[in-house]
């Protein structure tokens, strides 16, 4: 065994690592993972055999030995914990599909905990998209244990280098898959892996796949994400090697802080589902006829038309594309008379500026005009709305770009207008993320400043709140300068705004300091050991300035001239006190002096201007020479680096400088009002148009409704008319009837007898009766001639107005016994009526049939004229209500 063992030792790592004895392969590990921990670099020659045969790591992952297999994991480890970029591209082809299979799925938990630590050291040292892609498939694997095992690997690799290192897009897309299995143990683990996942990402996370969720499912994530609620924003745990490299740098050069800065920059702040959303065309979405229906004069089309539109831009991410002629209309609708127009053209425009980000910047300086100057609608649904709209402008372009739009606005003569650009120009100072510029910071300020003593109590109260947010981010000490006209309550509102202001922009003046201060510290370095040099040995000091600084001086002379001749001035005081020779020994090599000393004022006081001047003058006396000839040699020196300094603006150039400023600024000025002033007419015109529009619409509405009433006053009137005509007619149908009635009773009034003749008997044998009294009387034969020809009048007369009344009775039973007794007497009359066979009749013979007939003759005829009458009132009122 010793002798085997030897053997064994004394092969290449290579040839152990493939060995079928698994002791020497496990052996052969544990010295590889020795010999990496011991290579002094990347380039080692040690690395170069695993580097080229990448199949070793293979084997070595996935050994059927348990034991040997956790050595070879580890192994690997060192292999790329050691060997850098190279053995981690490599070898990560073959070794990331064994490492799920059998490393992460290993009962052993040191196995697993290797296995893990590969896979965040393949991202560790390279990039995460490879090893995801590997990863995916195994989550279609079908055994249950390996896809909890990969989805714990997820939640490790999420925990240690969050979302901007590894994309969390494919795994998102891959979660309701695996919330759908059978097996509860995959079910847990995707549930630790959204809860990670939403650690992140928030709500955002749940557009991409909450809505395959069952809702039991939901309910269950939402109580674990409430505990995620409460915790503080997550960071990077583990850095990739290129952010380690950039760390330990970082102290060499003396920037360690600003190193730390640019990693917690990489950390995300509030994801949303924009960047997490698929880009849609929504283009092809948007209706063909959509620029008529906006030209249209109804408002109903033109909003049906903008709610076509909302519903095809309402989505998280837009594809970018030619939106010129769809903001256009947008514009022009901010305008719109209907107030429910302007409130769907404001969401639309929310829509598309959130969809297309940095897209939409292009089209800001037509559109936000034309919301700010609707802003002076006072609903507060529209309000809010056109905030909305506004607030999605600025989030995709900047404060820079809004600034000059938001400056115009705030000196807009209405209130409301001046109020919510005020609230507006708040939230930008809150949300942007790049502090303003000075120039900027000047502009809001005075303008905000200039709203401090406006009459309404909301606008004073919104530019307090502008300078203390504004304050919150530049700071108290650069705010100063614009708070120094303000009461004491002033600046305590300012102050108490700055306090509870949550700003995201940092004051980038503090970093942009340094790097002008390094120069000047370099240059008093030098300078200062220039002077300790010269205070030490003042012997040497004449030299140095004769063989360094003898070209400059002319330099500084050319450039020093308007300098001298402030330069006595100040320096009259001091000479008065020494010699009249020295002065005139100062003059020929005094021109570099007195350029040194002005821009000497300032850094130094006063008192150390003075200083070097009497130095200069003292020169003949014994004392003086050895301590003071050493200001003047490092004023010589220290004129070299100020000389660039020199020229300096004149004062005549500074005033002249100044007036083409502020008439920059009033012709700037001007030509806002102007732009202003003519927008607002452009605007009032569209207003007026509307008006007119509408006007026209309603015009043309009346003028039909009149004709069509018209119309029906024609008809209502002929209708009158003609029913008054019938009615006429019909009276006087009912007069004849009367007067026709009265005739007829004054006729029947003398006798009663002629009744019989209306319902005689029809049987045959009457004749023969009456044939025989007849017979019987002969003598009053001449009388009763009389009275059967005044009978057989009164019958036709009386025939005649049954007949006519039976042509106005309703009951069809009457007509048909009218009609039966009509056709009785029509057959009998002819023979029964005569005057021969009339006299023969008897009064005594048919005395109760005659009364009878009478009697039931009259209450007919008066029934039938109580109907008539009935009848006619009920055509009177038919033809009135008609």
């Amino acid at each position: 065994m010793a002798d085997q063992e030897e053997d064994f030792s004394s092969l290449p790592l290579p040839d152990r690592f493939s060995h079928k004895n698994w002791k020497v392969r496990k052996q052969g590990y544990e010295d590889a993972a020795k010999t990496f921990e011991a290579t002094p670099d990347e380039s080692d020659p040690a690395f170069r055999p695993f580097i080229l045969d990448s199949g070793l790591w293979k084997g070595a992952v996935a050994d059927s030995n348990v034991a040997a297999q956790q050595d070879g994991i580890n192994a690997l480890c060192a292999f790329l914990k050691y060997g850098g970029q190279q053995a981690c591209t490599r070898s990560r082809n073959v070794t990331i599909t064994p490492i799920v299979e059998k490393g992460l799925s290993s009962t052993r938990a040191a196995t697993k905990q290797s296995a893990l630590e590969a896979l965040l050291l393949y991202i560790e040292l390279d990039k995460s998209d490879p090893i995801i892609e590997d990863l995916l498939p195994s989550l279609n694997n079908k055994q249950p244990k390996l896809i909890a095992a990969t989805l714990s690997a997820f939640t490790a690799i999420f925990h240690a280098y969050g979302i901007k290192i590894v994309d969390p897009k494919p795994v998102l897309k891959a979660l309701p898959k695996v919330f759908g299995h059978a097996d509860k143990n995959v079910r847990a683990e995707a549930q630790n892996l959204a809860v990670e996942l939403y650690r992140w990402l928030r709500e955002a996370m749940k557009t991409l796949f909450w809505n395959e969720l069952k809702p039991v499912q939901q309910q269950d994530l939402e109580k674990l994400f409430e505990t995620v609620k409460q915790e503080p924003p997550p960071k990077q745990e583990r850095l990739l090697r290129s952010q380690q490299a950039a760390v330990e740098a970082a102290p060499a050069n003396g920037q360690e802080d600003e190193a730390e800065a640019a990693i917690e920059e990489e950390q995300p702040g509030e994801i949303d589902a924009f960047d997490l959303a698929e880009p849609v065309d929504v283009l092809s979405k948007v209706p063909a006829n959509f620029g008529e229906s906006m030209a249209s004069s109804k408002w109903k089309d033109r909003k049906d038309a903008l709610d076509a539109l909302f519903a095809a831009v309402n989505t998280d991410r837009i594809k970018d594309g030619a939106f010129d002629d769809i903001t256009g209309a947008l514009a022009k609708s901010m305008k719109d008379a209907n107030i429910a127009v302007v409130t769907v053209a404001a969401n639309c425009i929310e829509c598309l500026a959130k969809g297309l980000r940095h897209g939409f910047a292009k089209y800001r300086s037509r559109i936000m005009p034309a919301i700010m100057e609707r802003l002076k609608e006072k609903k507060q649904s529209v309000a809010d709305a056109l905030g909305a709209a506004l607030d999605a402008v600025f989030a995709s372009t900047g404060l820079s770009e809004c600034l000059e739009d938001i400056v115009e606005f705030l000196k807009h003569k209405n209130p409301q207008v001046k109020s919510e650009t005020l609230r507006f120009l708040i939230r930008c100072l809150k949300t942007t993320r790049e502090a303003p510029s000075k120039p900027e910071v000047k502009l809001i300020a005075e303008a905000a400043t200039k709203l401090l003593t406006e009459s309404v109590e909301a606008t004073r109260a919104a530019g307090t709140e502008v300078l203390g947010t504004l304050m919150k981010i530049m700071g108290e000490r650069p705010m100063g300068p614009y708070l120094e006209g303000l009461d004491d309550s002033r600046k305590t509102k300012i102050k108490e705004y700055c306090d509870a202001a949550e700003v995201k922009a940092k004051d980038k003046p503090k970093p942009v300091a340094p790097p002008p201060k390094a120069a000047p510290i370099g240059q008093k370095k030098t300078m200062s050991k220039k002077t300790a040099v010269g205070t030490k040995k003042p012997a040497p000091r004449p030299t140095t300035p004769q063989e360094e600084p003898a070209p400059p001086p002319p330099k500084t002379a050319s450039k020093g001239i308007p300098s001298k001749l402030s330069a006595p001035k100040a320096l009259v005081p001091p000479q008065k006190s020494g010699l009249q020779g020295p002065k005139k020994l100062a003059g020929p090599g005094g021109a570099a002096p007195p350029s040194t000393q002005s821009p000497r004022r300032n850094v130094t006081p006063q008192d150390e201007e003075a200083a070097p001047i009497p130095s200069k003058l003292g020169r003949g006396l014994a004392g003086r020479p050895l301590a003071r000839p050493g200001p003047p040699s490092t004023t010589t020196s220290e004129s070299a680096p100020p000389a660039p300094q020199a020229p300096s603006i004149t004062p005549g150039e500074r005033l002249e400088l100044d007036d083409l400023r502020s008439e920059k600024e009033y012709l700037l000025r001007t030509n806002e009002e102007l732009r202003g002033s003519s927008s607002k007419y452009q605007s009032q015109i569209h207003e007026l148009q509307n008006q007119n529009a509408q006007l026209i619409e309603d015009h043309t509405r009346d003028v039909l409704s009149i004709k069509a009433k018209e119309t029906q006053l024609v008809r209502a009137r002929s209708d009158a008319e003609s029913a008054e005509a019938q009615c006429q007619r019909l009276s006087r149908e009912l007069d004849r009837i009367k007067r026709e009635f009265k005739k007829m009773e004054a006729e029947r009034s003398p006798s009663s007898a002629t009744s019989d003749h209306i319902y005689r008997d029809k049987n045959p044998n009457n004749d023969n009766a009456n044939s025989a009294a007849a017979a019987e009387r002969p003598a009053s034969s001449t009388q009763q001639t009389r009275v059967n020809s005044s009978t057989s009048l009164a019958d036709s007369r009386e025939t005649g107005y049954q007949r006519m009344a039976r042509s106005y009775a309703i009951s069809p039973s009457e007509e048909k016994e009218n009609g039966v007794l009509d056709a009785a007497e029509g057959e009998k009359m002819p023979r029964n009526r005569s005057p021969v066979k009339g006299a023969t009749t008897t009064a005594a013979s048919t005395g109760k049939r005659e009364v009878s007939g009478e009697g039931e003759s009259w209450k007919r005829a008066a029934e039938v004229t109580s109907q008539l009458k009935a009848r006619i009132e009920l055509m009177k009122v038919g033809y009135l209500i008609s």
